[in-house]
């Protein structure tokens, strides 16, 4: 129980320093100017500060300063991933998209500027990131700033996040079975988990050959994360969850739930998360942050 206590006590401490860390990196990039662009920062501070749990960066730094990284450098490219996810959720909650009004307990950007200022916000958190990662405060090495950009503009786009966005798209209409569900959302959700890992790996400069472990831990909390949120779109509150509930139910959505039972689905994640711990095993106690974190992504309420 005790070792169970701390290393909840240890993730509390690390989600805290890094909420505290990423909104003092995005306070000092986007500064309000004194001229007619100010309500297009406001937007980009609106929806990359002051909200949500941070697990991108926190993945991404915790890989890294396992592999011997500074914190500084690991806390940027943090960063980088977060403006993407900033941008996506932006879009995602769009009249175009999934028309959302709630997002982290509070009006989606779009609600509380307008659809034009939300366009152009996550637009400009889009560029951001690679403004960030092409900054030599991250790294001064061009082939790990290649990587870092490579790596980020796969996960973000047809192949990645978008890909998973529109096949996630298509669902109202179609009938996906459970490897289809699976490939969607390693695209969808997972793409920018195994992001934020495989980054923390290239900036310690382990070569690829020796990112195995990694990447199959990043692959099992990343479909660990999504039976999570399907799980919290059946049984979660809005009020608790920060966003609108039931939606994909009401869209008659094939997801893990409805595909593998309530129980099914809880059961699934929480044996993805076990063997994702195992993938860490080489690592020892230097990977007991991470592991922490799988186990956070299936147990929390939001």
């Amino acid at each position: 129980m005790e070792l169970v206590d701390s290393s909840a006590t240890k993730l509390d401490s690390a989600f805290t320093r890094i909420q505290r860390d990423v909104d003092a990196v995005f306070d000092a990039l986007l500064p309000l100017p004194e001229d007619t662009r100010r309500p297009l920062f406001e937007a980009m501070r609106y929806s990359a500060m002051d909200g949500g749990k941070r697990v991108r960066p926190l993945l991404l730094v915790a890989t890294a300063e396992m592999l011997g990284v500074a914190r500084d450098p690991a806390l940027r490219a943090g960063c980088a991933v977060e403006a993407i996810h900033a941008y996506s959720l932006i879009h995602d909650d769009l009249p175009c998209m999934d028309d959302d009004a709630l997002r982290r307990g509070k009006p989606t950007l779009h609600r509380a500027f307008d659809e034009a200022t939300a366009v152009l916000a996550g637009d400009s958190l889009h560029a951001l990131a690679f403004e960030i990662l092409t900054d030599p405060a991250t790294t001064s090495d061009p082939f790990t700033m290649a990587q870092l950009v490579r790596t980020l503009a796969t996960a973000s786009g047809m192949n990645g996040m978008a890909g998973g966005q529109v096949m996630d798209m298509a669902a109202d209409s179609a009938t996906y079975d459970l490897p289809t569900i699976t490939r969607l959302q390693q695209l969808k959700t997972g793409a920018l988990l195994a992001a934020s890992v495989e980054m923390g790996a290239i900036l310690a400069k382990l070569p690829p050959e020796g990112r195995g472990p990694l990447r199959a831990y990043a692959r099992d909390i990343g479909l660990a994360f999504q039976i999570a949120d399907d799980l919290l779109d059946v049984e979660g509150d809005a009020e608790t969850v920060g966003k609108a509930v039931g939606k994909d139910s009401d869209q008659g959505k094939q997801t893990f739930v409805t595909l593998m039972g309530v129980e099914g689905a809880r059961n699934q994640s929480r044996a993805l998360v076990e063997q994702a711990a195992g993938h860490l095993a080489q690592y020892g106690e230097d990977a007991d942050l991470l592991v922490a974190l799988a186990r956070f992504i299936v147990e929390r309420d939001r």
